[in-house]
């Protein structure tokens, strides 16, 4: 074989070893063939691109975490903040992610700015606070409105932080502690109410059972004798009261009748 030959031969291996690429499991190869794009891309794998009349451009099919830069939002209320964002996406149709738009990222970055600022900006604040899920969901699916022309499919938004003025603090601050004393003055009044229910109960219970006066005195007395004490307040029972009033009332009404039958 002559020199000329080899040469020949070793520059063609060369051309084929050089347009044997691997794809790996997650990547797929958009190959453009003398400019125009094949039809399904190629991967994963062992593919060959022929240069210089193929071009091959790699795109992931991972998802990716983007974070939005922090947003001005003026809510519905006119309470000024910044909100940032972290969408999470990945490529479905690698082929329109590569001739559909020129930087998918860039561009669905974008796309999450304009919206987080235009859906965050039509409620309250306390909306935003309160239902932060359902605002995730109504945002991933305006962006992802977006993103599908060019195959790109957005698979969560979250905002990450909302920050507020100071002075939005100190009145948040103020409403949570009004909050927590109203409830507590609630819970308070709840607990007299039910106090004095019981005893209106009691009190109900010992006047149609004297007895239940008597061992209740009796208990009395036993709690007072446990604690050394100088002084000792006895109670009388309302029963020996009567008795004393009867006892004291009976001669004078005697005394009384017979006098008028002297006075006769």
């Amino acid at each position: 074989m002559s020199f000329p030959l080899l040469v020949a031969v070793a520059i063609i291996v060369l051309y084929i070893l050089n347009s044997i690429k691997i794809l790996k499991e997650y990547e797929r190869g958009v190959i453009f063939r003398l400019g125009r794009v094949k039809e399904a891309a190629a991967g994963p794998g062992v593919i060959l691109v022929f240069r210089p009349l193929d071009q091959i451009v790699r795109i992931s099919l991972r998802q990716e975490a983007m974070e939005v830069p922090p947003q001005d939002v003026i809510t519905r209320d006119n309470v000024t903040l910044k909100v940032n964002a972290v969408i999470t996406l990945r490529v479905i149709d690698p082929t329109k992610a590569v001739i559909q738009v020129s930087n998918y990222i860039y561009q669905t970055s974008q796309f999450a700015q304009t919206t987080l600022r235009s859906v965050l900006g039509e409620v309250d604040l306390d909306e935003l606070l309160a239902h932060r899920e359902a605002l995730n969901l109504r945002i991933q699916t305006i962006i992802d409105g977006h993103t599908a022309p060019f195959g790109v499919k957005v698979v969560s938004v979250e905002v990450k932080q909302v920050d507020m003025p100071e002075n939005m603090l100190r009145a948040m601050a103020k409403q949570a502690e009004a909050e927590r004393e109203r409830r507590a003055k609630i819970i308070h009044a709840e607990g007299e109410f039910n106090a004095a229910a019981k005893l209106v109960e009691a009190a109900a219970l010992m006047a149609t059972q004297p007895m239940t006066l008597q061992l209740r005195y009796l208990q009395t007395l036993t709690e007072i004798g446990v604690e050394k004490n100088t002084t000792i307040v006895f109670p009388l029972p309302m029963e020996l009261m009567n008795l004393l009033n009867r006892t004291t009332l009976t001669p004078d009404l005697t005394a009384a009748k017979e006098a008028k039958g002297d006075a006769s």
